[in-house]
């Protein structure tokens, strides 16, 4: 059966989470180089080690980056292209969630700190990124191949705004404007043979999200979910692989929304 996926692949925050499952996702699907970028190097180290076990055949490196570091994201997108040669597929996932705070209440240092991570790290990756791809050729002479294929990771709170039970203001402009830059770059970059979406989970069951859902507030949410449940990070991950695959080959700058009904209501 032929590969839905095939090359090599970069992720941030790789180590665990979303980041972590897109990698093992990219490796079923058949890609056979994986640099998996995380801030917390031993944990990329162990999922680096984790890939290769299940997967021989696929050559894993760990990288450290801090994606609010110029340097560091050059230097990891670097070492990647000297290892593989070039980068298919790049996932920006690396982000936090912010303080939960209104904007009446929210510091300065918090709000240049969420955005910094998960919209100018997210922009920075990408810069870093598209410059590789537009050095390199399509793998196959087909319009539904590409130089490479970028997806962004940004929320259903970069289409919808917080509700009052989860108030995360900062975290929320972030993913809002992960998805404008997604879009402007979709189109400057299409002509130029690079492919550029959002994937914009809702609430996931990520090590963060499990150790809250007995809490309250989170209830609340899971409460508004038509489907009844939040989801799992396999299935995000494999979201983000269709969105790498030639299966999109016609998808640019989409915010494609993964949330169990939450926004449609």
């Amino acid at each position: 059966m032929a590969s839905l996926l095939r090359g090599a692949g970069f992720i941030t925050g790789a180590a665990s989470g979303i980041g972590k499952a897109t990698a093992f996702s990219f490796a079923r699907h058949g890609v056979n180089q994986l640099a998996l970028a995380d801030i917390n190097l031993s944990a990329a180290e162990v999922a680096a080690r984790e890939i290769r076990t299940r997967y021989p055949d696929i050559e894993a490196i760990p990288l450290g980056l801090d994606v609010t570091d110029e340097k560091s994201i050059s230097d990891a997108v670097t070492k990647t292209r000297s290892t593989f040669g070039r980068i298919d597929y790049a996932v920006n996932n690396a982000g936090i969630g912010g303080a939960h705070d209104l904007s009446a209440d929210h510091s300065l240092k918090e709000w240049k700190r969420t955005l910094d991570i998960d919209l100018n790290g997210v922009w920075m990756s990408s810069r870093e990124e598209i410059k590789v791809m537009l050095q390199q050729e399509k793998r196959q002479d087909s319009p539904r191949y590409n130089r490479g294929v970028i997806i962004n990771v940004a929320s259903m709170y970069g289409i919808v705004a917080t509700s009052l039970n989860t108030p995360v203001v900062s975290y929320t402009a972030a993913k809002h404007g992960v998805i404008g830059l997604t879009r402007a770059d979709a189109i400057a970059y299409a002509p130029k043979g690079i492919r550029i979406n959002a994937m914009c989970p809702g609430y996931v069951a990520t090590p963060l999200v499990r150790q809250v859902m007995g809490a309250n507030v989170m209830q609340k949410e899971i409460d508004k979910i038509p489907v009844g449940r939040v989801a799992s990070m396999e299935e995000i991950a494999d979201h983000i692989a269709f969105l790498a695959s030639p299966m999109s080959s016609y998808v640019y700058g989409a915010a494609m929304v993964a949330d169990g009904g939450f926004t449609i209501q």
